[in-house]
């Protein structure tokens, strides 16, 4: 997705309400079987993005038994964690008079700021207690530049600087990932659509998420998944034997 497209879809996510009747993408037919070949994304299921963290998503951790059942059926597990410096160019605080979820533009374009959260080194950043995914392979962390904020997995905002994970994954010889975690219409969604992006067939598992909803961002980000090839699908839809 070009630099300008980010920008339109971040715009439609904090700034434009959208109408609940807003059509969202058809559920895959049938079970789906992940092969050596697929991977779970785990995205950002963090103490910052649940209750009682600095930017709780509502019910976010309701997300973590459902990932917890589900990755017994893969061989192949990312964890992403949220990974910011105190003082990031994404926190509200850095900027005098600014409140949080208003934006500024910064030199890759216009950013949404955030309350300040999973700063690294904090139990604020840590994953969360009752995650369990003891066969996970490698953690992702992202936003660790003070002057760029990360919502991909897979890039960071200024859509130049890599995070090394579709190297890693191309190298592994994954063809299929399967995104969870937090925030639907943030991190998960810029995600799946990088996914596309560097070629993978990409799958959001939508129990396995939870959305901020900042005007209607969730049925936004639904719809720009859908227009880029992501397949939305329940835990249900996953094959487990």
């Amino acid at each position: 997705m070009k630099p300008q497209d980010r920008r339109s879809f971040l715009n439609s996510l904090t700034l434009v309400g959208l109408s609940a009747a807003l059509p969202l993408p058809a559920l895959a037919a049938g079970k789906v079987k992940p092969a050596a070949n697929s991977a779970l994304i785990v995205v950002d299921v963090q103490n910052c993005f649940v209750t009682g963290g600095t930017l709780p998503v509502a019910k976010g951790e309701e997300v973590v038994p459902v990932i917890n059942k589900i990755s017994a059926a893969f061989e192949n597990i990312v964890i992403t964690q949220d990974w910011h410096t105190p003082g990031h160019a994404s926190f509200a605080t850095t900027y005098p008079g600014k409140k949080p979820f208003e934006t500024t533009t910064l030199k890759y374009g216009m950013q949404v700021l955030w309350p300040d959260h999973c700063v690294q080194g904090t139990d604020d950043a840590a994953l969360h207690k009752d995650l369990k995914l003891p066969t996970a392979q490698l953690i992702i962390r992202k936003g660790f530049r003070k002057g760029v904020d990360s919502y991909s997995a897979f890039e960071e905002a200024d859509r130049k600087t890599t995070t090394g994970l579709a190297g890693y994954l191309k190298a592994r010889g994954i063809k299929t990932v399967f995104v969870t975690g937090l925030a639907t219409d943030f991190c998960v969604a810029w995600t799946a659509m990088d996914a596309r992006k560097a070629g993978f067939e990409a799958y959001v598992i939508e129990d396995a998420t939870r959305g901020i909803d900042l005007n209607g961002s969730v049925a936004a980000a639904w719809k720009q998944m859908a227009a880029k090839g992501v397949r939305r699908i329940q835990s249900g839809d996953i094959a487990m034997a």
